[in-house]
């Protein structure tokens, strides 16, 4: 039964896994946000504990100087005790300031270990935020790449359209014939145009000769 779920497990991860390098083929771009913003969850969670270190640093801290304070006042107590013949109260405070002292030696050890680990913590945390910068940094440069081969493709396919071989020419030379060719029926056009208006005139003309030469005739 183990090794029916563990093979069931190793297929579904190889699934994903294939999955994932799919998705990174189709859009390297989106998958490299999304890394991106994982490295930062995972950088801020390292923030986050290395505070953390910090804070339980300074409540070390704390609690030494209280043991500390507390082993001097225990020792004074222990003095004047002895001097006052309180046998009994002598032994409890030297018993009470060797206990503040042993704490002392205690909490020292601790803080020193905890400096250290903060250094590595700190050390580590640096590592990361640069990592982090230089990954956003690929990523810039990598959108930048994509964006020239984009605009690489879209210009060489309106220059030279290779695909469609039935054009003979590329899409700028299309778009110059094509406006020729309009041009070229415009100027038809307005030439046609001023024929016309002066065939008209001249038919007017010959209209208004016609005219005249009516009216003299019915005058004679």
């Amino acid at each position: 039964m183990t090794n029916i779920f563990t093979k069931f497990r190793r297929v579904v991860e190889a699934g994903l896994f294939e999955f994932v390098e799919e998705k990174e083929k189709k859009n390297p771009i989106a998958m490299l946000n999304q890394y991106l913003r994982e490295a930062q969850k995972e950088t801020e969670k390292a923030v986050k504990l290395l505070e953390r270190q910090q804070l339980l640093k300074q409540e070390l801290e704390r609690e030494l100087r209280n043991a500390r304070h507390l082993e001097e006042r225990r020792s004074r107590q222990a003095i004047v005790a002895g001097q006052a013949g309180e046998e009994e109260l002598e032994t409890f405070a030297k018993h009470e300031a060797e206990v503040y002292k042993e704490r002392v030696v205690r909490l020292e050890e601790s803080i020193d270990l905890v400096q250290q680990q903060l250094i590595t913590l700190e050390s580590k945390a640096e590592e990361m935020k640069h990592k982090l910068k230089d990954m956003n940094v690929r990523r810039l440069e990598l959108m930048g790449r994509e964006n020239v081969a984009r605009a690489h493709h879209s210009m060489n396919k309106l220059l030279d359209d290779t695909n469609e071989t039935n054009r003979p020419f590329g899409r700028f030379e299309e778009l110059e014939i094509y406006i020729d060719n309009l041009e070229n029926k415009v100027n038809r056009r307005y030439e046609t145009s001023v024929m016309d208006v002066r065939l008209a005139e001249l038919e007017r003309q010959a209209r208004q000769v016609e005219k005249s030469a009516q009216l003299d005739q019915n005058v004679l």
